[in-house]
């Protein structure tokens, strides 16, 4: 079995404390025409150079009623950076369009085979993943990217066409699992894409 959920595969639900001070799960977003949980974080340099880029995709297609949802389930024993009360400090000083829960257990990055930050996963009406991998092909250097998979995926999608792209490597940061080395990624764990 694939680490990482494959095209077709369900949405997995999850009950997770967000930084608004609720906690939230798959219903929570019932009403959304489609949904995108995204693997976040607040220290990887990768996340912060594309924030902005990311708050842009959301706004546009929030509009269009797609919802998001960052999860953040990096260990905060490998960088305190990440830790529930600074991601609540992040959000207070960002503004950030998006609902931004803590994945404490990591539970949830397992589920979803949550590669790197970012790492994006969209669902469509039926929670059917339709995209997963990265947003820009350049998060280190937004300036510099090409393509903005993410948010070609979220067009062809809201305009009922068929995701044109429907995988590629997500880009960044791997995922920090606690207890283990920073740059430790499960063996099973594997690029999307080969090639």
């Amino acid at each position: 079995m694939a680490f990482t959920l494959s095209i077709g595969d369900q949405a997995r639900d999850f009950c997770l404390p967000a930084t608004d001070g609720k906690d939230y799960s798959l219903d929570d977003f019932s009403d959304a025409r489609g949904l995108v949980v995204f693997f976040t974080c607040n220290h990887c340099p990768f996340v912060v150079k594309s924030d902005e880029h990311t708050r842009a995709i959301v706004e546009k297609f929030q509009a269009q009623g797609v919802a998001f949802v960052g999860v953040n389930s990096n260990s905060a024993n490998t960088y305190e950076a990440d830790s529930f009360e600074n991601m609540k400090k992040r959000m207070e000083e960002h503004r950030f369009p998006w609902v931004y829960v803590h994945d404490e257990s990591q539970d949830v990055a397992r589920a979803y085979g949550a590669l790197r930050t970012p790492h994006f996963f969209l669902f469509d009406e039926d929670r059917e993943l339709i995209y997963t991998g990265r947003a820009l092909n350049n998060p280190g250097e937004p300036e510099k990217a090409t393509a903005n998979d993410l948010e070609n995926a979220l067009t062809d999608f809201v305009n009922g066409r068929p995701i044109s792209k429907p995988l590629t490597n997500p880009l960044g940061c791997n995922v920090k699992w606690d207890g283990k080395d920073a740059h430790w990624m499960p063996p099973e764990a594997e690029d999307l894409v080969k090639g």
